[in-house]
């Protein structure tokens, strides 16, 4: 809102200053200051002018009406004194500015009337002590209602309208230069006036923008910018305000996290442009959830945060939460296409699952994660189970950091049987560790942990060297496969150690697989196209394992040199039926169709040997062929001759 609309308005008596209601509380914040200053001056010069003429002019001149104005003046003067314009609504001020001025006019007639009185007694020097009341009495009435122009101007007017009157038509050319004097500075005092009272509405106007713009900053650094959601810093500002609201009296409340499944394949597929349309209108779905208990915000990338204030029955929560997952897992349109990212979320609860923010948040990850692994496009609650696996994780952390990973991990084998010619062409090197403190500790279970602290990388090129010994003791027409982790492939450092370990072991690179899942490309496919084409380029092959659990593998062998697919342990168990046995069998023209060969994992029984070799699949793996052992045993089975495996 415009405050100044120029001197013009300003003179003519329109107060563009009254529309705006921190003007308003601004001006009787500075009058406040002035008024009761302005009352008292009144009263001594009135007092003076009084005294002056006390002997020459009636009682009721110098004594009765005096005594009433100085009277109201200190009414007047208590009443500003004790105002508080800062507690005083809009239209409140407003009245009390107008009524301001109006008594304003009031009391300066009623002055400029009486010592105009009082001019008709006494002689020169009586009659100049009124020409000085009257002049001090507008030049203080200028300067304490500069914040009130309106009231100024009329005081000027009145007071000096009225003595120059009386003066050109006393005949007296004293008087008139008095008057004339007197009217001179008073033009340029209001002009002063006025410039002053312009820049104040300046001054109010240019920290009202500062504010208004300081606001919108403030909002901007907490709004993300694609969404229109609150961003992290919001989320977790919120929640710190949660967790002080609710501590002391135990009111529960929830935090969930969501995470979209497959955002990453659609923006590598479509591009960043359609991820940003999947994102828009992901968060606009959220936000159809969001009400005065509930809190949604965008904490990053396809992640999303939501604080349910009431939370006190878990299970209506959860019911929430997934009806939020149900609203992200509707197709979004990217023009002619059609995609369905899905989503998944972790639910924990304020305060059984933790009463610290950090906590919270991580144990609401967790549960995040178990959904991924176990219950897509659901939501998990965080629960004791929850809790102690975190703990044994923790356990497994410590002792691993503390570990000697030379002396406590070695290396098992799995052989790969060709069926065509009934031998070993390949043996599959699986991770094995003893802890001195917990015992033999899963490799799933070492290795995400690994992961997850950032011990993956010394690992990985720790066992890669002893398979890479290992495998120098294996005959030369049986080669060496080897998996990966995710964040191998995303370290460009780790896959120049790698590649510098297989140039030292001496080791034929062209006897090296080394085996990717479709996390590990996930992660950051540029990047893992770029180290696949490194590491092929020395001759090392690459496979791709347990094809057919992700939900764009397909995307993955069209677009990676790849040279082998190991089809996962899942289908084995449902070959022998007729879909089971289509699954397969689509999976492996897809290899012969692409020139990759296909190698079935999970080979437990004959029967499942049987049905795959009858579909044309040329290498197989499992417990029928042979279980994990040292290199050791291993050695010894092969130099052993055995029974070939037949149909």
């Amino acid at each position: 809102m415009r405050l100044i609309r120029g001197r013009r308005e300003l003179l003519s008596g329109i107060v563009p200053q009254y529309t705006d209601p921190e003007a308003c509380t601004r001006q009787l914040l500075e009058l406040q200051k002035q008024v009761p200053s302005l009352y008292a001056l009144l009263s001594v010069n009135a007092c003076a002018l009084a005294y002056t003429h006390y002997a020459l002019a009636p009682a009721w001149l110098t004594v009765g009406l005096p005594g009433l104005m100085i009277a109201l003046c200190a009414m007047r003067a208590v009443h500003w004194w004790r105002l508080r314009p800062e507690d005083i609504p809009w239209a409140a001020a407003l009245r009390r500015l107008r009524s301001t001025s109006l008594l304003t006019v009031l009391f300066s007639a009623f002055f400029v009337g009486w010592a105009m009185t009082l001019n008709g007694y006494g002689g020169p020097f009586e009659q100049g002590h009124v020409a000085i009341f009257v002049a001090i009495t507008v030049i203080a009435c200028i300067f304490c209602l500069t914040h009130l122009p309106a009231a100024a101007l009329l005081v000027t007017v009145i007071v000096i309208g009225g003595f120059s009157i009386y003066c050109f038509t006393s005949g007296n050319s004293v008087f008139i230069a008095i008057a004339l004097n007197t009217a001179f500075v008073t033009v340029v005092m209001v002009r002063i006036l006025t410039n002053n009272f312009l820049a104040f509405l300046q001054l109010i106007a240019s920290k009202a923008e500062a504010q208004r713009l300081s606001e919108e900053n403030r909002r901007l650094a907490h709004t993300d910018s694609l969404t229109g959601l609150p961003n992290r810093r919001s989320f977790f500002q919120r929640l710190d305000a949660a967790i002080a609201a609710s501590d002391g009296r135990n009111a529960a409340f929830a935090l969930a996290i969501f995470d979209l499944d497959r955002f990453k394949p659609i923006n590598d597929t479509f591009g960043h442009k359609a991820g940003d349309r999947v994102l828009e209108e992901t968060g606009r779905r959220l936000a159809t959830f969001a009400a005065d208990g509930v809190t949604i915000a965008r904490l990053g990338g396809d992640e999303f945060g939501v604080l349910i204030h009431a939370a006190a029955c878990p299970d209506a929560v959860v019911a929430l939460c997934n009806r939020i997952c149900a609203a992200l897992h509707a197709p979004i349109s990217l023009g002619e296409t059609h995609v369905v990212p899905g989503c998944s979320g972790g639910l924990a609860l304020y305060p059984s699952a933790s009463r610290a923010a950090d906590a919270l948040f991580d144990r609401a990850d967790y549960a995040l994660y178990h959904s991924k692994e176990r219950k897509r496009g659901s939501t998990t609650l965080f629960s004791q189970e929850h809790e102690d696996a975190i703990r044994a994780e923790r356990a497994v952390e410590s002792a691993l950091q503390s570990a000697d990973l030379a002396a406590e991990m070695e290396m098992h084998y799995q052989p790969i049987l060709d069926t065509t010619t009934d031998r070993i062409t390949t043996v599959e090197a699986l991770a094995r560790w003893t802890s001195p403190k917990l015992g033999r500790v899963p490799p799933d279970r070492f290795i995400a942990v690994a992961e997850r602290c950032g011990m993956i990388h010394s690992v990985t090129l720790l066992l890669l060297r002893k398979a890479l010994a290992d495998a120098a003791r294996l005959p030369a027409e049986i080669g060496l496969s080897f998996n990966l982790s995710s964040h191998d492939l995303a370290s460009p450092e780790t896959v120049l150690a790698i590649l510098a370990a297989v140039r030292q072991s001496g080791l034929d690179p062209r006897r090296i697989t080394l085996e990717l899942t479709e996390t590990a490309l996930m992660r950051d496919f540029e990047g893992a196209q770029q180290a696949i084409t490194l590491l092929r380029a020395l001759g090392i092959a690459i496979a791709l394992d347990d094809f057919g659990t992700g939900y764009s593998s397909l995307n993955y062998v069209h677009r990676l040199p790849l040279d082998r697919i190991k089809i996962d342990r899942g289908f084995m168990a449902d070959v022998e039926t007729d879909l089971g046995r289509r699954v397969v069998s689509t999976i492996l023209d897809l290899c012969q169709n692409l020139g990759l060969d296909g190698i079935a994992e999970g080979i437990e029984t004959r029967e499942q040997l049987n049905a795959v070799r009858r579909h044309g699949c040329r290498y197989v793996q499992g417990y029928l062929i042979g279980r994990p052992r040292p290199m050791t045993e291993l050695l010894e089975s092969l130099a052993t001759p055995t029974q070939p495996i037949a149909v």
